[in-house]
């Protein structure tokens, strides 16, 4: 049974079309066998990508750091919830439990993960799926942003395979057993 990481926004002020994707995501992920991972929240898209696959049968794992349990900021109806000292502990551990990562649209907490595991897996750090799901064009921007970067040659073209873009949750489900698990030999350094 793969388990995939979930980032996602705890907003709950959003377009309703993001509330709908996550629901979506919930429940295709639960009816594929697919374990959930994500930050354990208890509102917006965290909590609407969760109660959707609880609702379908699915296993939800939260991972969440002491102070924000200390705030009652945690989902308390998840299958497993993990306390964690701090962030990064967070974000290490959601990825160790994961055999692939699905990014749902979100603010800065939302870039600063995907981004961090980007980089993880430029570096070979995180050799699995990652995909973002770009509902309503949300991550254009940052797509032109990573391939005007690639352009640049900030980064090498290879890079650009580090992810892959979804349009739809059926889409972003369907690339999970479609990408293969990055080359770890990607650590060897050479000129971009």
């Amino acid at each position: 049974m793969k388990t995939v990481c979930v980032y996602c926004a705890s907003s709950t002020k959003i377009d309703p079309i993001y509330v709908e994707a996550a629901k979506r995501l919930g429940e295709l992920l639960a009816e594929n066998d697919m374990c959930v991972v994500n930050g354990a929240g208890r509102m917006g898209l965290m909590a609407e990508v969760s109660n959707a696959a609880l609702e379908k049968g699915g296993k939800v794992t939260g991972v969440i750091p002491s102070f924000m349990v200390e705030q009652g900021w945690q989902h308390d109806g998840l299958t497993e919830l993990l306390v964690v000292p701090d962030m990064h502990e967070r974000k290490q551990t959601m990825a160790k439990l994961s055999d692939a990562i699905i990014a749902l649209p979100g603010g800065c907490g939302t870039l600063e993960e995907l981004l961090e595991v980007i980089t993880w897996k430029q570096l070979g750090l995180y050799l699995n799926p990652i995909i973002i799901l770009n509902t309503k064009g949300y991550y254009n921007p940052l797509l032109e942003m990573l391939q005007k970067a690639a352009d640049e040659q900030f980064m090498r073209k290879q890079h650009m395979d580090i992810w892959a873009v979804a349009e739809t949750p059926e889409q972003a489900v369907e690339l999970i057993n479609k990408i293969p698990t990055w080359d770890a030999s990607i650590r060897k350094l050479a000129a971009i």
